[in-house]
């Protein structure tokens, strides 16, 4: 993703009084992320402390599912017949080739749902966006898949213009990452890692199914997300701090830096942007950075302006709720002091309730009421489980519920 830069981000704030559980203050905090940081500059980790799918003393994918009872029993063979229900779950597969549909009121031995199908699309997906007309597109390492969410059944296959490597599995694998849909369905517009370098957003024509235009964007585009009113798509640069804006008419691009500790430790560093939400009132961005920082950007400007969180701990996949409540996954800790995985529920004027969660998760959905979010326990990093959590937003008190989904289930839309 390259570009002309716009105006850096503002300086970094004060840090709040661990006392308050906002970001933290103290000198030995400072130290103990610069310390992070070198340490995993030298790994060149990203967002991760190595290429193992399961941390040490985190339970593989069987291990973990044997002790949640999340066990992905779904698989291309058993595609279902019959129409797929209303509020039916799509998650993408990165463990595997596939997406899973996952029934969030079917009996599934005691966790409340069950996948009902998987359908091959293609090696390592990850993002995936679900238009109007029951289409799925999902961002694989070969391609962006079609699929009928209907029918269950691959569509096409539509290959990158990107040369992004030979295809492969795990966190840093090239091809697609973050896709997103353009409010009038006539596009797709998916970010395409580069390993090692830049990368892209690619254009996809809904109709021809073809790539018609490609605009240079930062490293590893986790997340890409387009303007209310179309004219702008922003692809969030994981390993280059930074929001590339792409004007959806002339594929010019201009470069922002979000980057509210500092882009000290370059590729190794642990506090990048990740996922971006559009706040569709004022059109400006919302990153959260480690339950401690939400970074606010205006797109017009570059200026990026600081409120602060609560949750204390690294942080991932963001929603939003029809009535404007920020949903962000807490992936757990990476420091002695963070705190562990959970889901921050933001309201518009900054109050936050923060739900505890057991074990890693990575992205979220909210469904159309806004009464429940649906987290996918397929981390990016080194842990994870086949699972989704349900979280019930109306009620404080109720427990999170999990349910049986695919294989290392990343990006999930509700159809």
């Amino acid at each position: 993703m390259t570009g002309e830069r716009g105006p850096g981000a503002a300086a970094s704030p004060a840090r709040w009084p661990r006392g308050s559980r906002g970001p933290r203050a103290s000198n030995a905090s400072r130290a103990r992320r610069l310390t992070l940081t070198l340490v995993a500059a030298g790994l060149l980790a990203g967002c991760a402390t190595g290429t193992t799918e399961s941390a040490p003393g985190t339970p593989d994918a069987s291990a973990a599912s044997a002790a949640t009872g999340a066990v992905a029993t779904a698989g291309p063979s058993r595609a279902s017949t019959g129409r797929t229900p209303e509020g039916t779950l799509l998650v993408a597969d990165f463990g595997s080739d596939t997406v899973t549909f996952v029934d969030p009121g079917r009996d599934g031995s005691g966790q409340g749902g069950a996948p009902i199908a998987s359908v091959e699309v293609g090696t390592a997906p990850y993002g995936l966006v679900v238009g109007e007309d029951g289409r799925a597109w999902v961002a694989t390492a070969e391609g962006v898949a079609v699929v009928d969410t209907q029918k269950r059944t691959r569509l096409a296959l539509v290959p990158y213009e990107t040369e992004s490597g030979p295809v492969t599995t795990g966190e840093y694998r090239g091809g697609g990452m973050g896709i997103a849909l353009a409010p009038d369905g006539d596009h797709v517009y998916v970010g395409v890692n580069v390993p090692g370098g830049d990368g892209t957003v690619e254009v996809i024509d809904t109709a021809t199914r073809e790539v018609t235009g490609t605009a240079p964007v930062g490293m590893r585009p986790f997340d890409v997300d387009v303007s209310p009113d179309g004219r702008a798509v922003y692809a969030t640069g994981h390993d280059s701090f930074d929001v590339t804006a792409v004007d959806a008419d002339t594929l010019k691009t201009r470069r922002m830096e979000v980057a509210p500790y500092g882009t000290e430790g370059g590729l190794g560093s642990w506090l990048k942007p990740h996922y971006a939400v559009v706040r569709p009132d004022d059109g400006k961005l919302l990153l959260p950075f480690e339950g401690e920082r939400l970074a606010v950007l205006d797109p017009r400007t570059g200026e990026v302006t600081i409120e602060r969180m609560t949750a204390n701990t690294h942080q991932h996949g963001a929603a939003l709720a029809p009535d404007g409540t920020l949903l962000v996954v807490g992936t757990g800790p990476i420091g002695s002091d963070d705190e562990y995985p959970s889901l921050t529920v933001r309201t518009p004027d900054g109050e936050e309730r923060v739900v505890p969660l057991d074990g890693p998760h990575e992205d979220v959905a909210v469904s159309k009421d806004g009464r429940t979010a649906y987290v996918t326990g397929g981390f990016t990093r080194d842990g994870y489980w086949n699972g989704i959590t349900v979280v019930d937003l109306d009620d404080e008190k109720s427990e999170p519920v999990r349910l049986n989904a695919g294989n290392r289930p990343l990006g999930i839309a509700i159809l």
